[in-house]
């Protein structure tokens, strides 16, 4: 059996060549390639370039394993490990010039998100040049500096959220906002649910909370978050649409989940 520190270098090698390529690509002009879920959920030719190449890397590294992408769908695979990935986490920022985008890829063993075992995750931020990387019981770190989730200081908590794309889910988004800025700081809405993970992770958010995240949104950062010593938590039964992501520390989560969801 490989070790999750051998599947986190690896997953290290390939995530910061893809979003070199993500890098290039944006800095040659970017084309829309389709629409997804609605007109403002969009997807580049270079999510499908920078997939392709994640994907043919894990090929020749790992033949046997299976593969699951935002933008190529899912293979099976032997070996019991499957590959989630997200080639460019934050895609309308990439098409926008914003320069807070991610790849990100994680390594699983199982095949539903609720049930599987995380055992390798990066994020990488190509414009800043950051890895976020993480082993399953080998810890988080920030290029090789030990990472630690955060607690709320006396000001309250720096949290963030995302939005969904349909506009007829933004009123109930906005209400949740509203629910918890009293124990909050400030909010960010960076548009990177990985980005925002890896900073919770980091120490840089104090805790995190959005719906309807889909597995290669969280993949990478749930481990992240997890093995810096915080709560990476789906409280909601998995029928639930528009699922709620929390992630922080043990407390702040516990918080998040009385205000965001009262009858929990």
């Amino acid at each position: 059996m490989t070790a999750p520190t051998e599947l986190r270098d690896l997953a290290v090698e390939i995530a910061r060549e893809a979003g070199e390529l993500a890098r290039r690509r944006r800095a040659e002009g970017v084309a829309l390639a389709a629409t997804k879920t609605s007109l403002a959920d969009i997807v580049t030719e270079a999510d499908r370039e920078v997939e392709a190449l994640i994907r043919a890397r894990l090929d020749e590294a790992r033949p046997e394993d299976g593969f699951l992408g935002e933008e190529s769908g899912g293979g099976a695979g032997t070996s019991g490990v499957t590959w989630v990935v997200d080639p460019i986490d934050g895609t309308v920022n990439y098409a926008f010039g914003m320069p807070l985008y991610a790849v990100s890829i994680a390594a699983v063993r199982g095949t539903d998100p609720d049930d599987w075992t995380a055992l390798a995750g990066v994020v990488y931020s190509p414009v800043v040049g950051e890895t976020f990387s993480a082993a399953r019981d080998e810890g988080a770190e920030l290029d090789g500096v030990r990472l630690r989730v955060s607690e709320p200081g006396a000001a309250g908590a720096l949290l963030a959220t995302g939005f969904g794309y349909d506009p007829s889910t933004h009123a109930g988004d906005l209400a949740t906002v509203g629910r918890v800025m009293p124990m909050a700081r400030d909010l960010r809405r960076s548009g990177s649910a990985a980005t925002d993970l890896a900073y919770v992770a980091a120490g840089r958010l104090d805790g995190y909370f959005e719906r309807g995240l889909q597995p290669w949104d969280f993949a990478a950062g749930a481990l992240l978050v997890r093995e810096a010593g915080g709560v990476f938590r789906r409280p909601e039964p998995a029928d639930v649409v528009r699922r709620l992501t929390l992630a922080g520390g043990a407390e702040l989560v516990d918080e998040l989940s009385r205000r965001v969801l009262p009858h929990v």
